[in-house]
């Protein structure tokens, strides 16, 4: 494999996806020696193949506002590979979402769901359409037109969408509502993020901020230190990052800072489970503004305008809500003031130049589709609990989902060690997420 020369395919035969091309040859470097190790896999062109998702639906999405004017939207399915199992991967909501958007996640979901060792395939879908702002009427109604464009194309046995940015519990809902309707079955592992007591499992809400931590408290244990203490600053204040603060400051960290599109709000003396709390609040306001957080507790919360976490000196950086949302000034920022630990908990949050300054400095960097792989072993729990028609209880699924997160650790460790002791997560998790998806591959022929 030569990667100058797949990229300069790919770019034109797709120019102008950016964040798709990013993705692909992220993954492509870092898998190159290793790849280049196996010539069953170049015979078989596995790279050639598996950069191409299998199929995009592309639909539009017609629906009637509460002032009874229509609106269209695009919908869209990007089914990338269903190597290892059923397509697996969450609905986006938001206005930037695009083809390019969604073909660099689903790429990005191949590896995180084969790092995880369950039978999950990858892919990823949504809509460029703003929940902001709008009633539940809206929102049902959005969900219950986007379903009858998609329904036909999932199902427990095909593709099962999660949740992901602007879509919650209450979207899977709308969605499940008109699947069943749709499809005249009662079958709850077509979606996953359920609510609990009608096919939902406990702590999935929060399932990709814990596992997270856990892979967090492996680096800092790797280290020979302890999380306790430590200061974390967080993106985000959405059900990642509350995920996130609730098993940090479980587990004796500090979170000193949440940010969000308005700014970023210090936390002096760290977040406490009132303000862990009311982050639920914020959410489902809607809002989407951080300095709700200050007004509400003025002498624990300091806002600035403007600002993002990352101003915030702290231990441990965890970019939670968006992709790309690191520059590269932001990680000089945090090394200048002392940033000991980075860990991209959202989809390639980090830009290139970011990741490179961080690596650079040598120091240890998580990659999204390791750390946040969290959320996808919970759905994948949520899938065989369906299936089996069984319930587990929260610390089960936690123990559960702990273990998950461990072994992958472990699998980056493995294949990320380089010269001198130092760990290259992100070449770890390329290399194990792709080797599985690889095999499997070559093992089911040319199709």
């Amino acid at each position: 494999m030569k990667v100058k020369t797949i990229m300069a395919n790919l770019e034109a035969k797709h120019p102008g996806e950016k964040e798709y091309l990013q993705a692909v040859k992220e993954v492509l470097e870092t898998i190159e020696k290793e790849y280049n190790k196996h010539p069953e896999f170049e015979a078989a062109k596995i790279v050639e193949r598996i950069v191409e998702p299998d199929r995009i639906f592309t639909f539009r999405v017609t629906w009637v506002d509460d002032k009874g004017e229509v609106q269209t939207n695009l919908g869209y399915r990007v089914q990338y590979n269903a190597a290892l199992g059923i397509y697996k991967g969450g609905l986006r909501f938001h206005p930037a979402v695009n083809v390019s958007m969604l073909k660099f996640l689903g790429f990005e979901q191949i590896f995180k769901n084969s790092l995880t060792n369950l039978p999950l395939g990858g892919g990823k879908g949504g809509a460029d359409f703003d929940p902001t702002g709008k009633s539940d009427a809206e929102i049902m109604r959005f969900c219950q037109a986007f379903m009858r464009e998609l329904w036909r194309n999932i199902g427990p046995d095909l593709d099962s969408p999660a949740g992901d940015v602007g879509v919650g519990g209450r979207e899977i809902g709308y969605l499940y509502g008109a699947y069943k309707t749709l499809a005249r079955e009662h079958s709850t592992g077509a979606l996953t993020g359920k609510s609990y007591g009608w096919g939902g499992s406990l702590i999935r809400p929060e399932a990709t901020g814990f596992g997270a931590i856990y892979y967090v408290d492996r680096m800092v244990q790797e280290k020979g230190e302890s999380l306790k203490g430590k200061k974390i600053a967080l993106s985000g204040f959405g059900n990642v990052a509350w995920g996130a603060a609730t098993k940090a400051t479980e587990l004796g960290a500090k979170v000193v800072a949440i940010s969000g599109p308005d700014g970023v709000c210090e936390l002096p003396k760290g977040i406490d489970k009132e303000m862990i709390d009311y982050m639920l609040v914020m959410r489902d306001s809607r809002r989407n503004k951080v300095k709700d957080m200050a007004d509400k507790f003025p002498a624990k919360a300091k806002f600035t305008a403007g600002k993002k976490a990352w101003s915030v000196k702290c231990d441990i950086a965890m970019p939670c809500a968006f992709q790309n949302e690191m520059a590269e000034e932001d990680a000089k920022q945090l090394i200048k003031n002392g940033v000991k630990y980075v860990a991209e908990v959202s989809n390639m949050g980090c830009q290139p130049g970011a990741i490179a300054a961080f690596q650079a400095k040598k120091i240890p960097f998580g990659p999204g589709k390791a750390v946040n792989a969290g959320g996808v072993a919970t759905s994948g729990l949520e899938i065989c609990q369906n299936a089996g028609h069984i319930n587990w209880t929260a610390p089960e699924v936690d123990a559960k989902l702990h273990k998950i997160m461990n072994d992958i650790y472990d699998m980056c460790v493995e294949h990320g060690k380089e010269a001198k002791g130092y760990i290259n997560y992100v070449k770890g998790a390329n290399i194990a997420g792709f080797m599985r998806v690889a095999k499997a591959m070559l093992a089911q022929g040319i199709i």
